[in-house]
């Protein structure tokens, strides 16, 4: 398995998990199929749901989606605007990674994970 970071928007030296808010009246599908082409720069298709994850620190909910790259754009809005790229790591080195970001590391073991059926 590989996993697809970018940048981070504070520390060109850091990794993260794209993702960001959902707009008024948008589905969270919808809002990860943009944030994929807005930060990452890529197309593709949405794979199963990884979990629902809170921060209560925050006051958020994230959703997370398994996604499935089918097109690369040479350039894109956040590479224009903030100078963010984009790379494949391996399942544990995407964990590396991202240590700075301990609930996105959990992201990924629960992508790891066979889904229960409850």
């Amino acid at each position: 398995m590989v996993i697809l970071l970018v940048t981070s928007s504070k520390d060109r030296e850091k990794y993260v998990v794209p993702g960001g808010g959902i707009e008024p009246q948008e589905e969270a599908k919808a809002t990860a199929e943009r944030e994929a082409l807005e930060e990452a720069g890529v197309r593709g298709d949405l794979g199963r749901f990884i979990g629902t994850f809170e921060n209560k620190e925050k006051k958020h909910r994230t959703k997370v989606f398994a996604f499935i790259v089918t097109e690369y754009l040479d350039d894109w809005d956040d590479k224009r605007s903030m100078g963010r790229s984009r790379q494949w790591f391996s399942f544990e080195e995407a964990k590396k990674r991202l240590t700075h970001k301990p609930i996105q590391v959990t992201y990924l073991e629960r992508l790891d994970k066979p889904e229960r059926i409850t």
